[in-house]
């Protein structure tokens, strides 16, 4: 799918080379805001850089490809959306989010969220969505809860950023779950 609409204002489109410049924008324009919890912005420095990005991602084969999408609001850059680590053989796959600075508070990430969990569940079949958030992220950790995930714990260490590590919260939703709600 190309693109996804979530209402009047929002939509998903799928990753593609001519989002290069957009995206690369939208991180050099706030890189103040997104450094504090994304490892990469510190490795984004011209656009090649982020054209390196899109190709690793466009250039898998689609049996291993991260499926990645771009938010727009209002017709906006407004940020990425995408699954990684698909496992087809456990039925289970991780949702990762982030949102330009002047995007946040408007509820753009937990309806990008929610579309994703309902691709997830009843177009790949998935048992398990995971998403994992910065531990004192706290805008990131609340679409999880809102959403009724579970928390299940802290992965310590779970991610390498500015020369160290930061740990991680882990969030699940569980078919059956989801199904009893059916957002």
């Amino acid at each position: 799918m190309e693109k996804l609409t979530i209402d009047e204002n929002q939509f998903l489109e799928k990753l593609n080379l001519t989002h290069v410049e957009a995206i690369f924008n939208a991180i050099d324009q706030n890189r103040r805001f997104l450094r504090k919890w994304l490892p990469f912005v510190d490795f984004t420095f011209k656009p090649a850089d982020t054209e390196r990005f899109v190709k690793s991602i466009l250039e898998k084969s689609s049996a291993n490809r991260d499926e990645v999408y771009i938010i727009w609001y209002k017709h906006e850059f407004a940020g990425l959306i995408g699954f990684k680590d698909i496992d087809r053989i456990n039925d289970k796959i991780e949702i990762g989010y982030w949102l330009i600075e002047k995007m946040t508070g408007k509820g753009i990430a937990t309806a990008a969220t929610r579309k994703m969990v309902n691709l997830a569940f009843r177009n790949m079949d998935m048992n398990r969505v995971q998403i994992r958030c910065g531990l004192g992220n706290v805008k990131s950790s609340a679409i999880p809860r809102r959403l009724g995930f579970s928390f299940e714990g802290i992965e310590r260490n779970g991610e390498r950023h500015n020369h160290s590590y930061i740990d991680l919260e882990v969030f699940s939703l569980l078919k059956p779950e989801w199904a009893k709600t059916l957002f």
